[in-house]
């Protein structure tokens, strides 16, 4: 069983405008089933393509199951099948041996960016960097999924 374990938390505008950062990957990601419990995701950037299966356990953790798939195969998955999706772009940084996961948002959901690190257990305990503001795991709305239903410009 593939198993993740994330926090997720709001990042400080101003303060990451300062970090140095490598280049960003952007992202298109389109869902073919978010119920709150469950999510399928198809996830593409202009290099790679992802089909990903999860399924809630906590707030914190769920049973996750990722493959890569042909580029094309994505591209053409998010456009048929998919029903709601958002668009970003995710940068990793490092920091005290972790990688945060940042992704700054665009389109309906622009001005919200929302930093998640992986843990190995629920109960880990990380070095959060200065850019890092309020924690987010508990609020649903900041899930990708509910993002693409209900986007951050009509909160």
């Amino acid at each position: 069983m593939g198993l993740e374990i994330e926090r997720k938390f709001l990042v400080d505008h101003e303060k990451w405008e300062r970090v140095s950062k490598p280049e960003g990957t952007h992202y298109r990601q389109g869902y073919m089933l978010s119920d709150g419990q469950r999510t399928i995701r198809v996830r593409v950037s202009d290099k790679k393509a992802f089909l990903n299966l999860k399924s809630k356990m906590s707030q914190v953790s769920r049973k996750e199951y990722e493959y890569e798939v042909p580029l094309q195969d994505g591209i053409e998955m998010l456009d048929a099948f998919t029903t709601s999706g958002t668009e970003k772009i995710r940068y990793y940084i490092p920091v005290a041996g972790k990688i945060w996961e940042v992704d700054v948002f665009s389109d309906d959901n622009a001005g919200l960016i929302v930093a998640e690190i992986e843990l190995k257990s629920e109960e880990e305990q990380f070095e959060k960097p200065d850019w890092i503001t309020d924690e987010v795991t508990y609020d649903g709305r900041y899930t990708n999924a509910a993002l693409s239903i209900h986007p951050y410009k009509d909160w």
